[in-house]
């Protein structure tokens, strides 16, 4: 794309500082996201996602954890050099985030309205009839049926893919231009998740925000997703368009993992598995941290961390395979 990215992350490091040790969740992330684009963001569980998501608030876990090193640009603005009083005007408003798990993101002693209405109240000085009438609006947008009723009721009346609806429209409150979505499809079933993507995309394609896509569902990103980064042990290993990622997927890490979804076209004994375990992120191996489960590592990968090298056009990897010998 030629215009400038709306939100652009270079090199960022976000550490925890436990007791003993550091753990390096988030090791030098970098990746830009156009307005009306979609991202996503995958890997396997601790490889940095939810983490590298929080950053971009400013949410870190504290006091044990840190954004040590990077830069976040959105719109012009680097958000590290945000107060803490500043990033709240821009939490809601500019960015925002639909959290994994509905049924612990809503307060079970508040009613759907009292919650809804709450984040509503923070985006600016309204009327509390008029707040009442938004927090419809705002149910409705996101497909709730007989959204004034919903008003009253306490999240353990909904069902899963109704609180994740719920959720959404908190998100939603402040008509923010960056949404963050941390695998929102996972405690649903496969229909539902279906109608929550299609929801999602028609949000996006209303309001030409632009979303990053959290998950682990290769399925959901080519549903979804107009460009993917992988991740492993802390690292975005491989970037760039959906189709050509997975039609020519170039580091080992993104072959396993495309070869591990079953295909429904031939029958298959076994399922593809990758061997191993990741490291942990207070142990990381030296060189590429992905060689003790490559079947293709060489001496160099036990030694040095490969560059990020080009595939294509907008399709780059770090992979010691890519560069010349």
């Amino acid at each position: 794309m030629s215009q400038a990215p709306l939100l652009e992350v270079r090199d960022l490091h976000t550490y925890l500082f436990p007791r003993r040790g550091v753990i390096r969740a988030v090791d030098g992330v970098s990746f830009t996201l156009h307005r009306g684009e979609t991202l996503g963001l995958v890997g396997e569980s601790g490889c940095g996602k939810t983490m590298t998501a929080l950053s971009l608030l400013r949410l870190v876990p504290q006091p044990v954890a840190r954004i040590v090193k990077g830069e976040i640009w959105l719109e012009g603005e680097d958000l590290l050099q945000k107060s803490e009083r500043e990033m709240r005007r821009i939490r809601g408003r500019k960015i925002a985030m639909i959290l994994q798990d509905p049924q612990t993101s809503l307060n079970p002693v508040l009613t759907v309205g009292t919650q809804l209405i709450e984040a509503l109240a923070l985006q600016g000085r309204e009327a509390s009839s008029r707040l009442v009438a938004r927090a419809v609006e705002l149910l409705q947008r996101v497909r709730v049926a007989d959204a004034a009723r919903r008003l009253r009721h306490y999240p353990h009346q909904l069902s899963g893919g109704m609180k994740q609806r719920v959720v959404g429209a908190i998100a939603m409150a402040g008509n923010p231009q960056v949404l963050i979505a941390d695998e929102p499809t996972t405690a649903l079933d496969v229909t539902i998740q279906l109608q929550y993507l299609n929801l999602l995309k028609e949000l996006q394609a209303q309001t030409a925000m632009a979303l990053l896509f959290i998950t682990h569902d290769f399925g959901v990103v080519a549903h979804t997703c107009d460009r993917v980064a992988v991740m492993y042990a802390g690292r975005i290993v491989e970037s760039g368009p959906v189709r050509a990622v997975f039609n020519r997927p170039a580091h080992p890490y993104t072959q396993a993992l495309i070869a591990a979804v079953p295909s429904l076209d031939e029958p298959v004994e076994r399922l593809d598995t990758i061997e191993g375990q990741p490291p942990a992120p207070e142990a990381f191996p030296a060189g590429c941290r992905f060689h003790p489960r490559c079947p293709y590592a060489e001496p160099r990968c036990h030694q040095d961390y490969p560059p990020t090298l080009p595939v294509a056009d907008g399709h780059t990897a770090a992979c010691w395979r890519l560069a010349a010998p």
